[in-house]
């Protein structure tokens, strides 16, 4: 959710900290602020709003050590109160993830008088630090997180201590150095063109900040090594390059995603990892979890894997997954999907799975991430670094990990075969990106009072994600529905200022789904047609307000191609309609609290 920022040992704190916040924007973007050690004391500024609120108060902050945080509510209305650092007596906090035993620790600090200024959750931290303060930072770090339940990653400003700590429980920091300095951040991005090297702290552990030194130890005190490594050149090249917006530049970054989660595939040696898995569990069934996109890019997977491999698959979102007792045991292969590899439910689902005995795959984009430490195999997803909250470039990659995944589960031949076709899907993206116009179905999509999305079979989960991807960027209502389902009830909603959007890939279907859209226009619904060469029946073309037809796609893949001009109709709605697509009021990119 939130991102948090911290650094030591620089010139001038307060411009690395609001670079870094720029960065991390992308994780929440209802406040922000900074605190600065200046002179022996704590300066602190925060506001409500996006980072560029801070500009000015932070270009009068003098320090060479400071911590820094961009918010995602969660506990407290979006406000300068809520906002954090969160300061008492000599300490200040920045928190990303939830403190859930918050309300008692509250209860006990008032009773011993400290007195509250937010409505947050983390506020506590920092008056348990306070408290626990006898003159020896670490101490008093020690004894804080020792006290603390739910998800936390820090960072900690002590005005007695030149530097920061870094705290990390089931929420992501990474430590960096570089130039003399240190630095801790939520994400990669916001230590680029900063630090040199950088370390990913595990659950547990606190890194000590201070005089070009790093010292880590565990919630006991026990001293533990740090292993850095260079900062990856994928972060290194993030950027807009041009582009007006993230969103755009990363769909037409699709091609490469699909062409370099490929070669990960083949580097990685998963065809491998996945078959000698498979050979020694015998899977009897597949479940496949994860969250809003990476959920629909799971439930395509599904419908490929039970028509490819003959045994039962099934998507679910994972919040829902951990609240079921669902059949899954030693011959489950559980498949856990998340970009950031954060993603709280996910990883929890993940947990859950292993411990009742199924053996956990991950595909993600994020190899340092929470959901690698838990899998037993990691099939990579290389999208590089997605700053649009709203998901493209990595979807196109999962569906193509998953792919891999699902045919070497059939053999070697089947994957020999989706490796070849793969090839051709990522000329095939890089067509359908360029010769695609959206302008007319965005004016359709902007001038409607709702759009469904409609799909049969594995046209389905791509008609879930172009609604999503339209509800999120551009705020227009609708929903995602499979054709057959369109008639019982959501028929009531159509009329002359609703939308339909129909997916048509798959021949065998096509027809099916052209039924629907004639019950659209028979209401007076206005249709447009995203579609495969022959799928839509004759007549179709002629009505539609919008015609759209792909280059040939067909089977698991084709959520790779047919998913394109949905993700760029969603774009050319929300600039059309003056909202930011990259940054979506109310969302965050790592949604890493439950």
């Amino acid at each position: 959710m939130c991102g948090i920022i911290g650094c030591t040992g620089v010139k001038n704190a307060s411009a690395v900290l609001y670079k870094g916040l720029l960065d991390l924007e992308y994780r929440g973007y209802d406040s922000a602020g900074m605190a600065v050690l200046c002179d022996g004391g704590i300066v602190t500024v925060k506001k409500k709003g996006r980072v560029c609120a801070l500009s000015a108060a932070a270009e009068e902050l003098r320090g060479t050590s400071g911590i820094g945080h961009t918010r995602w509510a969660t506990h407290g209305i979006p406000s300068d109160e809520n906002a954090h650092p969160h300061t008492a007596g000599k300490f200040s906090v920045v928190h990303n993830g939830i403190i859930e035993n918050y309300a008692e620790l509250k209860e006990e600090l008032v009773s011993q008088g400290c007195s509250f200024s937010s409505h947050t959750d983390s506020e506590v931290v920092v008056h348990l630090l306070n408290r626990c303060y006898s003159g020896d930072f670490k101490d008093a770090v020690l004894h804080t997180v020792r006290r603390l339940r739910g998800s936390f990653a820090l960072c900690i400003l002590c005005a007695d201590s030149d530097g920061f700590a870094a705290v990390k429980y089931r929420n992501p920091i990474i430590v960096g150095k570089g130039g003399g300095a240190l630095f801790a951040a939520s994400d990669m991005p916001a230590l680029s063109g900063l630090a040199e090297s950088v370390a990913v702290l595990k659950d547990g552990q606190i890194a000590f900040a201070s005089h070009g030194e790093m010292d880590l130890c565990d919630f006991s005190g026990e001293a533990q090594a740090l292993t850095f490594s260079p900062v990856p050149a994928a972060v290194r090249a993030a950027g807009l390059c041009g582009f007006p917006h993230y969103m755009i530049k990363e769909i037409n970054e699709i091609p490469a995603a699909v062409k370099n989660t490929v070669h990960a595939f083949l580097e990685e040696r998963c065809f491998e990892r996945v078959t000698r898995a498979a050979k020694k569990r015998g899977f009897g069934n597949i479940f496949l979890c994860g969250c809003g996109t990476a959920y629909h890019a799971a439930l395509a997977a599904a419908y490929s894997a039970e028509e490819l491999l003959g045994i039962p698959a099934r998507a679910e979102t994972a919040g829902e997954f951990r609240g079921r007792k669902s059949a899954v045991g030693r011959s489950t292969l559980f498949v856990a999907v998340s970009q950031s590899g954060e993603t709280a439910d996910t990883v929890e689902a993940a947990r859950t799975a292993k411990q009742r005995g199924a053996y956990v795959l991950a595909v993600t984009n994020v190899p340092y991430s929470a959901l690698t430490s838990v899998a037993d195999c990691v099939v990579p997803v290389r999208a590089g670094t997605e700053v649009c909250v709203a998901a493209t470039k990595s979807y196109c990659g999962q569906v193509a990990a998953l792919s891999l995944v699902v045919s070497a589960l059939k053999g070697r031949a089947e994957c020999r075969r989706t490796l070849s076709e793969l090839q051709e899907v990522c000329s095939k993206c890089a067509s359908a990106i360029s010769g695609f116009s959206a302008e007319a179905a965005a004016r359709a999509c902007a001038s409607s009072s709702g759009v469904y999305f409609i799909g049969r079979g594995i046209d389905y989960p791509v008609a879930l994600e172009g609604s999503l991807k339209l509800k999120e960027v551009s705020y227009v209502p609708g929903e995602g529905y499979p054709s057959g389902e369109l008639k019982h009830g959501t028929l009531a909603l159509i009329d002359g200022g609703t939308l339909a959007v129909a997916v048509m890939t798959d021949i065998r279907s096509g027809e099916k789904t052209a039924s629907a859209v004639e019950q659209i226009y028979s209401r007076g619904g206005r249709v447009a047609v995203i579609c495969s060469p022959g799928c839509a029946p004759r007549g179709i073309a002629e009505r539609a307000e919008f015609y759209a037809e792909l280059p040939e796609c067909g089977g698991m893949l084709s959520p790779i191609i047919s998913v394109i001009p949905l993700q760029l109709i969603a774009y050319r709605t929300a600039v059309m309609l003056g909202r930011d697509p990259d940054k979506p009021r109310n969302l965050a990119k790592s949604v890493t609290v439950e």
